[in-house]
């Protein structure tokens, strides 16, 4: 079983969902937390796992045989990303911008483009008991995040939950975080750009298909648009949570697991079964 947890903005408390939640998963079943925030991972800052394995993350980029190049543009009319573009019919690869589709490589008629990898990333994986921990960390200065994020999806399979915690808003690497999910929680606070941005979550979730419940964090008042807009999409709202400055000084105080347990159990078994259930009918 797949969760994706996502929101439309950064700071809504998406990892500290996240975290908790496969902290209380754990105590049940074998579970995994993916951090596909892979520009900024920081869930083990939380979790505290033993990283035990690291290793690096390639995509191949074209690599041209200028002897052999005739300079007939056709990997430059190839590539959609403008990649490739031609100096003095002679074609030059920008590899910041390569998708690495491979699309020049089966254009070119002289056969003079082959393929090279490019590191673009690293991913980190432990485990504490029967929780599992991946995650990517982006190259810094690199922004093709997407392929990082597949590759992370790819570890600890056997888990019988994975909870993937996806980048915040809307963009490719929160649909590849989102992808083959069973279920999305999103994390919203009722205010103005709260609103916005989790609406635009939602729709990422509603076009891929994937079923979804949502958790409104940070409440001091309530917000009538967010909750017109949740009842308008009758999307079940899974918990609420309080302004808690606490559960800040918490996460400074290297405690945050032991405080959400302790303190808001019934909103995360509720969270907790929800999904479950929701996804085993």
């Amino acid at each position: 079983m797949n969760i994706a947890i996502a929101s439309g903005k950064g700071g809504t408390g998406k990892t500290t969902l996240s975290t908790t939640l496969a902290y209380y998963a754990s105590q049940f079943q074998v579970t995994a937390l993916l951090d596909c925030d892979v520009e900024e991972p920081d869930a083990n800052l939380l979790l505290k796992i033993k990283v035990e394995k690291s290793y690096p993350v390639d995509v191949l980029i074209p690599q041209v045989d200028m002897d052999a190049c005739t300079g007939c543009g056709k990997c430059h009319k190839a590539c959609q990303y403008n990649a490739i573009v031609l100096i003095k019919g002679k074609p030059l690869v920008l590899p910041e911008l390569c998708h690495s589709c491979g699309g020049c490589y089966l254009a070119c008629p002289e056969h003079a483009i082959k393929e090279i990898p490019r590191p673009i990333g690293t991913i980190e994986t432990g485990n504490k008991d029967n929780l599992f921990y991946a995650a990517g960390i982006l190259n810094v200065g690199e922004h093709i995040a997407t392929p990082l994020i597949d590759e992370v999806k790819k570890e600890h399979r056997h888990a019988t939950l994975r909870i993937i915690d996806a980048p915040p808003g809307s963009s490719c690497p929160v649909i590849h975080a989102m992808e083959n999910s069973d279920f999305v929680i999103l994390v919203a606070e009722p205010t103005p750009f709260g609103f916005h941005d989790v609406a635009l979550a939602y729709e990422v979730a509603k076009s891929l298909s994937i079923p979804c419940g949502i958790v409104i964090n940070n409440i001091v008042e309530q917000y009538e648009p967010l909750f017109t807009f949740i009842k308008n999409e009758n999307i079940p709202i899974l918990a609420t949570v309080p302004n808690d400055i606490n559960i800040a000084k918490s996460t400074i105080q290297d405690n945050l697991m032991e405080y959400m347990i302790s303190h808001y159990a019934k909103q995360i078994q509720s969270i907790y079964e929800y999904c479950t259930n929701r996804v085993m009918l």
